[in-house]
């Protein structure tokens, strides 16, 4: 029989440096799924947020159909409505003033929406004097008449009607502090 020799310990220290690397990779798949449902929660409460600025565009839409005439020369800042684009910035705007709003919705949504006509004048008519708006302009015709050969003959009368645009921008706050916001032009 050969006598033993000397244990010197290295595959105790090989081991130890097996287990520290592998409580790091242990720590790093974890942490890595944690941030991953990290993300996807974010997203989701994202699209709940924008879910909700679009619940406000139509309601500004809503807003708009139900004005008639002159209603849109004047500002009405209760309901948010602004005859002007004037200067306007959606992150600093003060969204608890002068806005129209809608109730808080099932998933804690708060939605608050300003409409601004596309005019540089405020309080004017479209056609005052002085007053530049974005506008649309729709053509019809109208009258009798026919065609021989594809040359047209009769009497026609042009009409044309031009309505200004309105941009309506929607500030959308969601659970967990998530914002959106959503603008839109309607004509």
């Amino acid at each position: 029989m050969k006598p033993r020799a000397n244990q010197t310990g290295v595959v105790l220290f090989v081991a130890l440096i097996v287990l520290v690397a592998m409580s790091f990779a242990g720590l790093a798949i974890m942490r890595s799924v944690g941030s991953g449902m990290l993300v996807a929660s974010n997203l989701a409460f994202k699209q709940t947020a924008t879910a909700g600025a679009e619940r406000g565009v139509e309601a500004a839409k809503a807003w708009l159909l139900a004005q008639s005439g002159s209603t849109l020369d004047v500002d009405n800042k209760p309901a948010g409505y602004y005859s002007s684009w004037g200067a306007f910035d959606p992150m600093t705007y003060n969204w608890n003033l002068n806005t129209g709003s809608l109730a808080v919705d099932g998933a804690g949504t708060t939605v608050r929406y300003v409409v601004q006509r596309l005019c540089n004048a405020p309080n004017v008519s479209i056609n005052a004097t002085g007053q530049q708006c974005v506008m649309k302009s729709t053509s019809t015709t109208g009258g009798s008449g026919g065609s021989a050969g594809g040359v047209a003959y009769g009497t026609f009368n042009l009409k044309t009607t031009v309505s200004p645009y309105y941009r309506v921008t929607v500030r959308s706050d969601g659970p967990k502090n998530t914002v959106s916001y959503v603008q839109v032009i309607f004509d």
